[in-house]
C-alpha cells in the first residue's frame, strides 16, 4: 500500500467557530449577533430547533474539548472571537471581561495542551445592533468600529496567538441574505450585496493595516490572513460561451474577495461589468489605497465541493433585479460521485486545482485549507458493538482530499496544512446538528457528551506517524 511523507511542519488540525460551539451562557441580552437574531426571529427553520443558544456549550466544557485535542494530538485548533460577545459597547470598545477572560483561559489551555489557536474576529458573528442601527456592513462606520474590535482583541491576546484572520467566508452572509434572499432579513438587494463585499475587504485591510502598526508582526512574529471559501469553477464544456460563463462566475464569487485580499486590487472587468449592472459599491480613492498597501500575508481556502456551469440558457427576465446568473446556469455533471446528505458532488481535485492557481496567479502566496469535511445524516446507524461510530467514509473523504494537497504543495504551491471541519460536531445554519462533520460525536439526547468517532483515532495514527496511506474508496449511500 502507498504511502505519502507529511512534512512535520504540516499543519493538521481542525476547526469550528464560536457561535456553533460556545453556546449562550454568560452571554447578556444585548450581545446578540447578526446569528442569534436570526435564530430567535425564526428558531423553527431550524433542524429541530436546535441553534447557537445551546450549541455544544463549549463555553463551560472546552477544558474536556481541549484534552481530546491533545488526544488525538491536533497541531492547530482554529475557531473565533465572537465579536458580539467580546464587546459591552461596541461604539467605545469596552471589553466584557467575563468573556475575555473565558477567551483568555481558553488560549492557555490550548497552549497547554501543545495546540496553536488560530483566530478569526468574525465568523457570521456581527453585532445585531449594529445590523439593526447601521445596516450592518453596508455602513462605514462599521468598518471602524470592527478596526476598533480587533485593536482590543489584539492588545488582550497578540503575545500568544500567532495566527490571525479577519473574516470567515467573508462573502456568505450577504450572498444568503442579499443577493439571494433565503436567510432572514430575506431583503434582494444586489447592490448591498456588494457594498458588503467591498467593506469587508476593507476591513481586512485596515485591521492588517492595525496589526502593522502595533508591530504584532515583528514582535510575535504573528502572521494575519483571511479564510475564504473559493468556489472552485469548471466550466460545462471547452466551448467558448461555457468558458465565458464559468470566467463570470469566478469574477464575482472568487476574485472579488481574492484579488483585493492578495493583489490589493479588484479585478478591472470586475469594475466594468458592476458599473453596467448599476451595482458598484461606494469607494473612496483614500480606502483602495489602503487595500492596495495592506495585504494579507497567508490565506485560508475552505474547499468542500466543485462549483460547475454552462452558458444560460434562457434570455433575462429584465424586469428582475440584477444577480450574476444572469450569465451563467448551474450545472450537474453526469455520473458525479455525491455526498447524498448535503447533495453536494465530492471531487478532491478542487484542492489540487485551487492550490496550483494561486501559485500560478496569486503570487505562491502562503495558503492552507482552512475548512473540508463531510457532513452526514443518522450517523449513529455507523454505530460499532462499542459504540463509536465507525465513519469509514469521512476517513476515506479526508484521506483522497489531504492527499491533493500535498500533491499540490510536492508541486511548489506554498501549502501549510490541512484543517479538518470539524473538531466536533456542532450546528451549522438551519441544519444545526441534522448533519454531522465532527471527529468527536456530540450526544445531543445524553446532556451533549462527547464521544471520539474511528475518524478521531485515525487522526489521530496519521498525526503520529506523518504518513497518509491510500484508503479505500467509499460508496455513499
Amino acid at each position: 500500500m502507498n504511502k505519502i511523507d507529511i512534512p512535520n511542519d504540516f499543519i493538521l488540525g481542525a476547526a469550528a467557530s464560536a457561535w456553533q460551539t460556545e453556546g449562550w451562557k454568560g452571554k447578556k441580552p444585548h450581545q446578540d449577533s447578526y446569528i442569534d437574531l436570526w435564530y430567535k426571529e425564526g428558531y423553527h427553520v431550524w433542524h429541530e430547533g436546535y441553534g447557537p443558544a445551546g450549541a455544544t456549550n463549549f463555553y463551560e466544557r472546552y477544558p474536556e474539548d481541549v484534552a481530546l485535542m491533545k488526544e488525538i494530538g491536533l497541531s492547530h485548533y482554529r475557531t473565533s472571537i465572537n465579536w458580539s460577545r467580546f464587546l459591552i459597547d461596541y461604539e467605545n470598545g469596552i471589553v466584557d471581561e467575563a468573556y475575555a477572560r473565558y477567551i483568555d483561559n481558553f488560549i492557555n489551555e490550548l497552549l497547554e495542551a501543545g495546540v496553536e489557536p488560530m483566530f478569526c474576529l468574525e465568523h457570521y458573528e456581527l453585532p445585531a445592533v449594529l445590523l439593526e442601527k447601521y445596516g450592518g456592513w453596508s455602513s462605514k462606520h462599521v468598518v471602524d468600529l470592527f478596526v476598533l474590535y480587533a485593536e482590543k482583541v489584539f492588545e488582550r491576546y497578540g503575545d500568544r496567538v500567532k495566527h490571525w484572520f479577519t473574516f470567515n467566508e467573508p462573502i456568505v452572509v450577504q450572498t444568503r441574505v442579499y443577493l439571494d434572499a433565503i436567510r432572514y432579513p430575506f431583503e434582494q438587494n444586489t447592490k448591498k450585496w456588494m457594498q458588503w463585499n467591498y467593506h469587508k475587504a476593507l476591513a481586512t485591510a485596515k485591521v492588517v493595516k492595525l496589526f502593522q502598526e502595533m508591530g504584532l508582526k515583528e514582535s510575535a512574529g504573528a502572521k494575519i490572513g483571511v479564510i475564504l471559501n473559493p468556489e472552485v469553477t469548471y466550466a460545462r464544456s471547452t466551448a467558448s460561451h461555457d468558458q465565458e460563463a464559468a470566467r463570470m462566475y469566478d469574477l464575482f464569487f472568487n476574485r472579488v474577495f481574492l484579488d483585493p485580499s492578495i493583489k490589493g486590487e479588484y479585478p478591472e472587468e470586475l469594475l466594468d461589468v458592476l458599473k453596467k449592472h448599476d451595482i458598484l459599491f461606494d469607494a473612496t480613492e483614500e480606502e483602495l489605497q489602503i487595500i492596495k498597501d495592506h495585504t494579507v500575508d497567508v490565506v485560508g481556502l475552505n474547499l468542500y465541493y466543485p462549483h460547475r456551469v454552462k452558458a444560460p440558457s434562457k434570455a433575462w427576465n429584465e424586469n428582475t433585479p440584477f444577480h450574476p446568473s444572469y450569465y451563467y446556469d448551474l450545472f450537474e455533471l453526469p455520473g458525479r460521485k455525491m455526498n447524498p446528505f448535503r447533495g453536494w458532488e465530492i471531487y478532491p481535485n478542487i484542492v489540487y486545482d485551487m492550490g496550483m492557481r494561486i501559485k500560478e496567479e496569486y503570487g505562491n502566496i502562503e495558503w492552507f485549507v482552512a475548512e473540508n469535511g463531510m457532513g452526514v445524516e443518522q450517523e449513529e446507524r455507523f454505530k460499532n458493538e462499542d459504540g463509536i461510530i465507525d465513519d469509514q467514509y469521512r476517513i476515506s473523504f479526508i484521506s483522497q482530499h489531504l492527499k491533493k494537497a500535498l500533491q499540490a504543495k510536492k508541486e511548489g504551491s506554498n501549502c501549510k496544512g490541512y484543517m479538518l471541519w470539524a473538531f466536533t460536531d456542532n450546528v451549522s445554519p438551519m441544519n444545526a446538528f441534522k448533519n454531522r462533520y465532527g471527529l468527536v460525536e456530540i450526544q445531543l439526547e445524553n446532556e451533549r457528551n462527547r464521544q471520539m468517532k474511528a475518524s478521531g483515532y485515525w487522526y489521530k495514527t496519521l498525526i503520529q506517524t506523518r504518513k497518509l496511506r491510500d484508503e479505500p474508496d467509499f460508496i455513499y449511500q
